[in-house]
């Protein structure tokens, strides 16, 4: 016996695959202010679970595939003068709608959206750990690369243009790494709570970060040990996996914000 024939050891390295993946991620995002965005990406992907049943796919390259679509139309929207909240509340809702419809009129097919929706981590199988981690491999490679062109596109777009990098560029590699994770967290979290593991980890890391290599450190730490934490009280409690695990990473948030006010001068 291995310890990948444990269903507890398999949820935990699974989990801590998206934690390391949703890192550098998240950093971007609370940097950019892309939440929304975000969102409307892990919503889109219940219509690629739709597409995915109807054509007798895997369900994580429909996933993909509608998380790529979303990222690319929000993008064209915006250069076309949309407001952002505005396209992605259009964007976000009607792909979480019309999924939710087309996975009603599929013949033959019955589907636990609550496991979509929420997750079921605990199920995670021997294939689906190497799937997580193949795609680990990319988002972290990716990652690294492109690292200081993407922070210099975040922070400064002129000045990213001077020395010959291109934002729209990043941005495009930013939406193809976060549709990857989506496509990785549904079976783990769930679509309404990817994002979560992306935004308060980070959230929570920005309070101590002096520089962006320091909260992406804090980040990654943050995020795991509410892998580690959510997966033992879910355990301990009988409590919903994916839901308790992003409790873990509001209870981090809550005592870094505490942690925050202490040091506060006055």
């Amino acid at each position: 016996m291995t310890i990948f024939d444990d269903f507890f050891m398999r949820a935990l390295i699974g989990g801590l695959g998206i934690a390391i993946s949703a890192a550098p991620l998240g950093c971007f995002i609370v940097w950019r202010r892309m939440a929304y965005f975000s969102d409307a990406t892990a919503h889109a992907s219940i219509l690629g679970v739709a597409l995915a049943l109807a054509f007798s796919v895997s369900i994580f390259f429909g996933t993909l595939f509608a998380a790529l679509i979303m990222g690319l139309l929000v993008m064209l929207l915006s250069k076309r003068g949309y407001a952002n909240d505005t396209t992605l509340g259009v964007l976000a809702h009607s792909a979480l709608a019309i999924g939710l419809v087309v996975t009603s009129l599929i013949p033959d097919v019955r589907v636990d959206l609550m496991s979509y929706l929420f997750g079921d981590i605990l199920a995670i199988g021997k294939m689906d750990l190497v799937l997580i981690w193949v795609g680990v491999g990319f988002i972290s490679l990716l990652m690294w690369h492109r690292w200081t062109a993407l922070i210099l596109s975040t922070l400064n777009p002129d000045m990213a243009r001077a020395d010959h990098i291109d934002p729209d560029k990043e941005q495009l590699i930013l939406t193809i790494a976060l549709a990857v994770l989506v496509a990785m967290g549904i079976q783990v979290v769930g679509v309404l709570l990817v994002s979560s593991l992306l935004i308060i980890p980070a959230a929570s890391a920005r309070v101590f970060a002096k520089t962006p290599e320091k909260m992406l450190l804090g980040t990654l730490i943050f995020a795991c040990c509410s892998v580690g934490s959510g997966l033992w009280a879910s355990y301990h409690f009988d409590t919903p996996t994916g839901p308790t695990i992003v409790s873990a990473c509001a209870a981090i948030f809550a005592l870094s914000q505490i942690i925050s006010l202490t040091k506060s001068p006055g």
